[in-house]
């Protein structure tokens, strides 16, 4: 009994150990796991905090970045607006430079023009004068046709030109507008009524140009023409009549421009 009891103690004496060793191993293991846990955790917390600490550098880094980018565009947009703006400057400044140069031209030319204007002033007025006369000679001269009208018109230009309210542009202007008519006298043909003598003997006057005048009782019956050599009217023979009277007709555009058998001064030889 004794031997077995001896055997069995030593049995649970020998599983005691076993059990003992191995939970000390368990123990060991745990330990050695916990602390492996433990240095872990603390190289994981240091890896986040070192990832956090990147990814707030990055952001801030991103900021900068994206802060810049914007300087960056605000700047380029400042400097093509600059640069607008210069070209602009430059394209005005080159028109006020023409524009100045234009001025000063206009300026010397207005100068001159003035100190022209002076002499102009002194030469027109003499220029004038020679111009009325001629024209009263010319008239005086020519074909005796709208007598009154046309001594009318120069009256009135002889008491212009002595007119200290009328500019001598104006009366030049005067002159060349009698002028004018006189030398349109020479392109037309006109019919007209009027006078013949003092007597208040009323005819039709038919005008040819300048190149002759004629004219024919109202009734017809007495026809003549202006004799330039002799300076009087002379009657025309009864032949004539019907031809003065289609002239008056064409004059006064009664009838179509047709051809008139008349009797014409001969040309004057040159001189």
């Amino acid at each position: 009994m004794r031997s077995n009891y001896n055997l069995s103690f030593y049995i649970e004496s020998v599983f005691f150990m076993i059990f003992s060793r191995r939970k000390l191993q368990l123990l060991v293991m745990l330990l050695i796991s916990l602390a492996s846990m433990s240095i872990y955790s603390n190289k994981l917390d240091q890896a986040i905090a070192v990832d956090t600490a990147t990814n707030s550098t990055a952001i801030q880094s991103q900021k900068k970045i994206d802060q810049l980018s914007d300087q960056t565009q605000k700047a380029l947009t400042e400097y093509r607006s600059a640069t607008r703006q210069t070209e602009t400057l430059v394209m005005y400044n080159q028109h006020l430079r023409e524009l100045v140069k234009s001025q000063v031209e206009e300026k010397a030319s207005l100068k001159q023009q003035l100190e022209d204007i002076e002499t102009t002033q002194q030469e027109i007025v003499p220029l004038i004068l020679r111009m009325l006369s001629s024209l009263d000679s010319f008239i005086q001269f020519d074909l005796p046709f709208l007598p009154e009208e046309r001594q009318q018109r120069l009256n009135l230009l002889k008491d212009m030109v002595i007119r200290a309210d009328v500019t001598n542009a104006e009366k030049f202007r005067r002159i060349m507008e009698a002028y004018q008519i006189e030398n349109d006298y020479g392109k037309t043909i006109e019919a007209y009524r009027a006078n013949l003598s003092s007597n208040n003997d009323s005819v039709d006057f038919l005008r040819l140009g300048r190149v002759a005048l004629y004219y024919q009782r109202l009734d017809g019956s007495e026809s003549g023409f202006w004799n330039r050599e002799t300076k009087a009217w002379e009657i025309l023979p009864s032949s004539y009549r019907n031809a003065i009277r289609d002239g008056l007709r064409i004059a006064r555009k009664q009838a179509a421009p047709d051809l008139l058998i008349v009797p014409v001064p001969a040309a004057e030889p040159a001189k």
